[in-house]
Formats: structure tokens, C-alpha cells, sequence
């Protein structure tokens, strides 16, 4: 079908790579059915159900990072519409699809909204055999509106039914993150403060049939980049995520949708809560569909737990997202099993750097050497640290015993 992504013809070297080993811990041990949780009971007027209810959320983010929910309030004509709108729209032609990276073929839609497979893929482990719609939701709220773009009836249809969707699930997404927070003890309007239309994102994916199943990943393992975030999966499966050091699949609930924790709630939970590696598996026969929604703040939102002692030092969401793209460039992927401890790892290195620069600095200012050695400077700015303090070493022994020898 020409609606279908060109893989074999643009991953062609990936693709001809021997089949990816899976050792123990990788193979999948079993289908789990991960903690369900009904809402209703937050809407009832029984207190103790909605604090027990409340309990479970917490209980759940802090053992799995995963669970899920039902009775969330999204009707069943929504869901159908949501569906039927998703399916309609990956079945659009790969130009239409592609439309040369300016989206002006699905109005609607802003420009470089689709994606797929994995252009910064450098092997095969790094490379994800599926499409999607990255969409804003600013995108979706303006689009929504009558008159706001042409493209006829059709278009209007599809982008009420992504606005209608969307609105619930980030109703739903701010309840559970005010509801995580209550539990920590901490302010439930951060979310509502920096968790805005246009920072938070739809996601809508599609993993067509493959013919290389257990070769090639639908969605290569990593955790999320930001404060949680909303499956809806079909009855296909193939989420899987780690549970207890092994990998765990996770089994469809038609009723349910899936929440998972992201690095961000990890670090401002002081690590109560837990962002866990996830992936999805390929099928050979059948294509999968999902809807994911993630909550998160803007670029210049701090992270930063108030608990002690701080497991991370305080950062901004521009910091982190700047550390996974250099990751991603450098090595193709988030590639560490632990991003947020990783990245906590370069923050103590920063930290580490600039107090050992302060250190050079001052003991070149103590033996009046930095505005006669511009090369130390240099080295300095330039991150030969170890050079430079040797150097600066040498430099000062030398000085002192000079001095003591006049």
C-alpha cells in the first residue's frame, strides 16, 4: 500500500544487521496484569474509598511506575471516534503523510508532525519500526475551532474528536499528578502553574505488520521525558516494561487506560515514584494502534523536590531535554537504562568541574599567574581540566620554591 513507510528502502543497511540477541534478562518472562484502579470511587461520597483509592495511585507509581485505570470518564462514542479518526489518518498516502516535512497535505495538522522509523538510529537495538503524529496541543485546541483552517468538513470532524479526546485526558492526567503530589505532601498547583496546553503533547502511533518480528523492536526500550504520561493500546499488545529486573508484557484491558511515570516525577518525587523502562514488540501479522498523552511543564520549569536530602539538585525541564538530544545525537538513542540518574550523574560532574575551575582559578590569583598564563585560561574554558591542573600544579610548585629558595 503507498499509505505504508518505506522502511526496507531507507533502513536497508540497518535492516540487513544479524538479529538482535536477546539474553535472559531481555526475553519477556510472561503477560502481567499490572494494578487496575477504579476512579469511580473518587467521585463517590464516601471519603474513605477516595483516600483508598488515592493510596492505590501512589501505591502503584511507587512499586510499578505503571497501572491502570478505568471508569476515567471517557465515553465509549469518543473512544470509537478517536479510533476511527486515528485509523483514517494513517491510512492517508506516505506523501500526504511525509508531505516534505511542511504538513501542508493534512490540514490540521502543524508542519513536521509525522514521523518515522528512527533517523538517528546507528544500530539495530536503536531502531523503532513505527509511525506517528506528534501533536500539540495548542495545535489541536486552535485547530478545533470552526473557520480556524480550510480543508473541509472532514478536517473539522477529525480535529473536534482529537480536541474532545484530548481535553479529557488532560483532565485526567492533572487529577493523578495533583493526587501523587497530595501524597508527597507537596503543592498539587505546580501542574496546574507549568503543565500547560502548549507544553503537553499528543502522540498518536501505529506499528504496522513486520517481517522480521523479534528482530526489530515497534519501540526501542527507554523511559518517558516528562511527568507521566496516557496509553490507550488496542488488543494487538506488545507494551512490555521491567518489573523486578525482568521484562514483563503487559495485557490489554479494552476498558483501561495505562499511566506511567516519566523522569520528571521521578527526580521531583525525590525518587518515590519510579520512571521504568518500557518498549513495544513487533507483530508479523496484524497492525497496532495507540494514543499516548504526556504531561509536561515548559523548557524553563524547575524540577527540584523539596524533601531531604535532594537525590537531584535542581534543574530546569530545558536542561534535560538539552542532555537526552545530545544523547540521542551522540549515540542514537536514550541509551542508558536510567536517563534521569545518568543526567543526575552529569549534573554531580558539572557541579564537580565548576568547583575544581574555582580551585585553578584561585590558585593561579594566589601566585598572581592568570594574567600571564592566557593558555591556562584557555584550558579552562575549554575542558582540559586535568591538563590544566597538572600544569597550574607545576606552575605553582615551581613558584613556591623559587620564592622559599630567594
Amino acid at each position: 500500500m503507498d499509505s505504508e513507510p518505506p522502511f526496507q528502502e531507507f533502513y536497508n543497511s540497518l535492516l540487513q544487521e544479524k538479529e538482535i540477541k536477546f539474553t535472559a534478562v531481555d526475553e519477556a518472562v510472561g503477560e502481567y496484569k499490572i494494578p487496575v484502579i477504579d476512579l469511580n470511587r473518587l467521585n463517590g461520597s464516601n471519603e474513605a474509598d477516595k483516600e483508598e483509592c488515592k493510596r492505590e495511585i501512589a501505591r502503584a507509581s511507587i512499586e510499578w511506575g505503571f497501572f491502570q485505570i478505568v471508569n476515567h470518564g471517557i465515553p465509549q462514542e469518543v473512544w470509537q471516534r478517536m479510533q476511527l479518526e486515528q485509523v483514517n489518518l494513517f491510512r492517508q498516502s506516505f506523501e500526504k503523510k511525509a508531505g516534505k516535512g511542511k504538513g501542508e497535505n493534512l490540514p490540521g495538522l502543524s508542519g513536521n508532525s509525522y514521523r518515522w522509523g528512527t533517523p538517528t538510529a546507528k544500530c539495530l537495538k536503536q531502531f523503532s519500526w513505527s509511525e506517528a503524529f506528534h501533536i500539540s496541543l495548542t495545535d489541536v485546541f486552535t485547530s478545533g475551532q470552526p473557520n480556524s483552517f480550510s480543508g473541509g468538513r472532514i478536517y473539522s470532524v477529525r480535529c473536534l474528536t482529537i480536541a474532545e479526546f484530548a481535553a479529557i485526558v488532560s483532565s485526567l492526567a492533572h487529577l493523578i499528578a495533583e493526587i501523587l503530589a497530595e501524597n508527597l505532601g507537596l503543592k498539587s498547583l505546580f501542574f496546574k502553574e507549568n503543565c500547560l496546553p502548549n507544553t503537553s503533547y499528543l502522540r498518536m502511533n501505529r506499528y504496522p505488520p513486520c517481517p522480521l518480528p523479534g528482530k526489530v523492536f515497534g519501540l526501542t526500550p527507554h523511559t518517558d521525558t516528562d511527568f507521566l504520561t496516557i496509553v490507550y493500546q488496542d488488543q494487538v499488545g506488545g507494551l512490555q516494561l521491567v518489573k523486578d529486573g525482568r521484562w514483563v508484557t503487559v495485557k490489554p484491558n479494552p476498558e483501561a487506560l495505562i499511566i506511567n511515570i516519566g523522569d520528571l516525577f521521578q527526580a521531583w518525587s525525590n525518587d518515590v515514584y519510579m520512571s521504568v523502562k518500557h518498549r513495544v514488540m513487533t507483530n508479523g501479522q496484524v497492525e497496532r494502534f495507540s494514543v499516548a498523552y504526556f504531561l509536561c511543564p515548559s523548557y524553563d520549569t524547575m524540577i527540584q523536590s523539596d524533601k531531604e536530602p535532594q537525590v537531584y539538585r535542581k534543574f530546569s525541564y530545558r536542561e534535560y531535554k538539552e542532555q537526552v538530544q545530545e544523547d540521542v545525537r551522540i549515540t542514537g538513542g536514550k541509551h542508558k537504562q536510567k536517563q534521569i540518574q545518568d543526567f543526575h550523574a552529569s549534573l554531580i560532574t558539572l557541579e564537580l568541574v565548576r568547583i575544581w575551575d574555582e580551585i585553578i582559578i584561585e590558585m593561579l590569583k594566589r601566585y598572581e599567574l592568570l594574567d600571564s598564563n592566557e593558555n591556562l585560561k584557555d584550558w579552562v574554558e575549554q575542558g582540559t581540566r586535568f591538563q590544566c591542573l597538572m600544569k597550574t600544579l607545576d606552575i605553582t610548585n615551581y613558584y613556591r620554591y623559587s620564592k622559599d629558595k630567594r
